[in-house]
């Protein structure tokens, strides 16, 4: 028999033509339990555009091409200017139109703020790093609101659905983005130790920068957040890129980064000299005014690995669903149905905790939700991020040699696994966040314990997990030491609960025999017998409009 070399035989076809959101029963589901149907309904025109083969192109194109610094014009005029792929602007267009950005906080619905989580979770999953600049904007007007007059001049541009590139005033666009930089060479996280300074014109609220950012993502965005120092300590301060008569601020792009993850967003280093600012709060407050951009970005780097998961999950099961080998296709296989089978728990664990989250804020007035924000936050940031890359790494096994090729997108996906766990604080400074939640506020704890005393009584691995918990708490001789130990505990603790409320018996079964009992066997793949694998694979696996 004649062999066609052209034709390539026994490969699972492109990913495309499903809804992201609509397949997705994890998310669906959670989308409803703490919403109502309707929101769904609004969101199955995003996930329909996010699942095309169009979608899937510029997602690859956009990191093909990556964006370009031009420093200076034909002339040798320094303009700082990034150019970007049109794929880059056709998916942050869709993006900023379906309201992913700043819109929940202009909005009137009671569940606003989950919408657009579960967008972002489904949108992001086109393309990682384009939810950058996205993100950022959505987190910068929580840390407008204390100063009313800027909040008044920024948010509705912030929060337009219309996606307006270039460098132009903002009162003649008809949307904007924000970006913020907080971070310097020599401090990192340690922001306190920034020595970027800001001198006041002598114009009320007015001051000049000098200094440097080591990281500020999306140089061609509207506004920064910036911390400086300031006569009277670390403060915060609003910089627009170009001046409301139209020049251009002083913001020196000294170089993008050469970055491991995306290469699609451009992240930078930037230089101040003399550069326009307004105050943004007191003096010395610089830290408590960000405070709450900083946790709505961390709500999304929750999103986002979780994101990674469910691309990553809805890959690897989609390919073992189509691919033979060894007499017939790989999702008939015990082994790989117990991989993809605890891939698909992992995704499901992280799903369920970012949209518990998100509806967190959404109900921010309520004081349980507001305490169950402040301790499930950091708890979710440190143990969902720091579990991406394991999990991805898996993922792309289940597709071999064609998971290590860049057209799979499964290499991006790994290389963005990281980013979360990085962002917005690592690991250790959200650990010891959690620590400072638990000694200095007590209702967040009494928070953690209600939440999880949901489910007590439902599953006796859970109910012991708890008491565990409990008994860490208890020794408080090196509670530092033991942070990481106690983060990842309660967060899957949290993880276990409502999974046991809430998702199929098969799933939180799994999940609490390896996360919470005695039955993990070091990797994933390692479900114990009895458990309907199956069930949770058809479950996971995508299926076409």
């Amino acid at each position: 028999m004649a062999i066609d070399n052209r034709v390539a035989a026994n490969q699972a076809p492109p990913l495309v033509g499903h809804n992201v959101v609509l397949s997705d029963l994890a998310l669906s589901e959670a989308v409803t339990r703490h919403g109502a149907p309707e929101v769904l309904d609004s969101l199955a025109g995003l996930g329909a555009e996010a699942g095309t083969a169009e979608a899937r192109e510029h997602g690859l194109l956009a990191n093909r091409h990556e964006p370009e610094l031009v420093a200076f014009d034909r002339y040798g005029n320094r303009v700082d200017e990034v150019r970007f792929h049109p794929s880059w602007h056709w998916l942050m267009e869709r993006g900023v139109g379906h309201g992913l950005q700043a819109a929940p906080w202009q909005s009137d619905s009671p569940h606003a703020h989950l919408r657009r989580a579960a967008g972002f979770f489904a949108w992001s999953q086109t393309e990682p790093g384009h939810g950058c600049p996205i993100s950022m904007t959505y987190a910068a007007v929580p840390a407008l609101r204390v100063d009313d007059t800027l909040a008044k001049e920024w948010t509705p541009k912030l929060a337009a659905t219309s996606y307006d590139f270039g460098l132009r005033p903002v009162a003649s666009k008809s949307g904007a983005l924000a970006g913020m930089g907080m971070t310097e060479k020599q401090g990192g996280s340690d922001v306190r130790a920034n020595v970027t300074e800001a001198r006041a014109t002598g114009v009320e609220g007015e001051y000049t920068l000098h200094g440097h950012k080591w990281f500020t993502s999306a140089p061609m965005n509207d506004v920064f957040l910036v911390l400086a120092q300031a006569p009277g300590g670390v403060t915060c301060f609003l910089v627009p890129r170009v001046l409301p008569d139209g020049t251009r601020n002083r913001l020196d792009v000294v170089r993008l980064k050469d970055k491991l993850g995306n290469r699609s967003n451009a992240s930078s280093e930037l230089e101040f000299h003399g550069t326009w600012a307004q105050r943004l709060g007191d003096e010395g407050r610089g830290v408590r005014t960000i405070i709450e951009m900083v946790a709505a970005t961390r709500l999304d780097c929750v999103i986002g690995s979780a994101s990674l998961m469910r691309r990553a999950v809805a890959e690897a099961s989609w390919h073992v669903g189509h691919r033979s080998a060894f007499g017939g296709l790989l999702v008939d296989k015990p082994l790989m149905q117990n991989v993809v089978a605890d891939l698909a728990v992992e995704s499901e664990a992280a799903t369920a905790l970012a949209m518990r989250l998100a509806a967190a804020v959404d109900d921010a007035q309520d004081p349980h939700e507001a305490a169950f924000r402040r301790i499930a936050l950091p708890l979710a940031k440190f143990w969902v991020c720091k579990r991406t890359p394991m999990m991805v790494a898996e993922a792309l096994e289940c597709l071999g040699g064609n998971g290590y090729v860049e057209e799979s997108a499964m290499p991006l996906l790994f290389r963005e696994s990281p980013l979360n766990s990085l962002w917005e604080g690592s690991g250790n400074v959200n650990a010891l966040d959690v620590l400072r939640a638990l000694s200095r506020e007590p209702e967040a704890l009494n928070a953690w314990l209600v939440e999880v005393g949901m489910a007590r009584g439902e599953d006796t691995r859970l109910d012991r997990a708890i008491e565990a918990v409990l008994e860490q708490l208890a020794d408080v001789s090196d509670l530092e030491l033991r942070a990481r130990r106690l983060a990842g505990q309660m967060a899957a603790v949290l993880q276990g609960a409502l999974l046991v409320r809430h998702a199929p018996p098969e799933v939180a079964d799994a999940f609490c025999a390896t996360r919470l009992g005695q039955e993990y066997g070091g990797t994933l793949g390692t479900l114990p017998r009895g458990i309907d694998l199956r069930a949770i694979v058809d479950r996971t696996t995508p299926t076409p409009a």
